[in-house]
């Protein structure tokens, strides 16, 4: 009578061996491509020139007229944000970017243009557009 051979390590394994070496690589990729988003959208989310346009945002008696209040920023705010250390003027940078906000009363997107030069920021464009009125509020001259 002979002995039945015992099974390799790959017959008795490949039902879970390739499901999961098909998805792992998924995985990886998908969470190095959220990883990379969250990078992005916090170096915008903790910049200074973000952080003052919402708090004039929200601070907007017009703006407040409009979306009601609270004023919430959204989750993905859109556009680009560079600093550079100049030796002689200290620190320079560029800001253009917009903000989805909201209220109990409708949604706007504040658009915000500012220069950094001797490491202050300076708005050049603070405006919100809410889209149930003409033309954008201009939040720079809004006290």
């Amino acid at each position: 009578m002979s002995v039945p051979s015992e099974r390799g390590w790959w017959s008795r394994n490949w039902k879970w061996v390739v499901p999961v070496g098909c998805l792992a690589p998924l995985v990886v990729c998908c969470g190095g491509i959220g990883l990379l988003i969250t990078v992005v959208f916090g170096a915008i989310k903790f910049s200074e020139p973000y952080r003052d346009a919402v708090a004039r945002a929200q601070a907007s008696p017009v703006l407040q007229a409009e979306l009601g209040q609270p004023i919430q920023p959204g989750f993905f705010p859109t556009g680009s944000i560079s600093t550079a250390v100049n030796v002689p003027g200290g620190e320079s940078g560029h800001a253009d970017f917009s903000i989805p906000v909201s209220g109990p009363k409708g949604t706007a997107t504040l658009r915000v243009v500012a220069e950094k030069s001797d490491g202050a920021w300076r708005f050049t464009t603070l405006e919100a557009a809410v889209a149930s009125r003409g033309p954008p509020i201009d939040l720079l001259s809004d006290k």
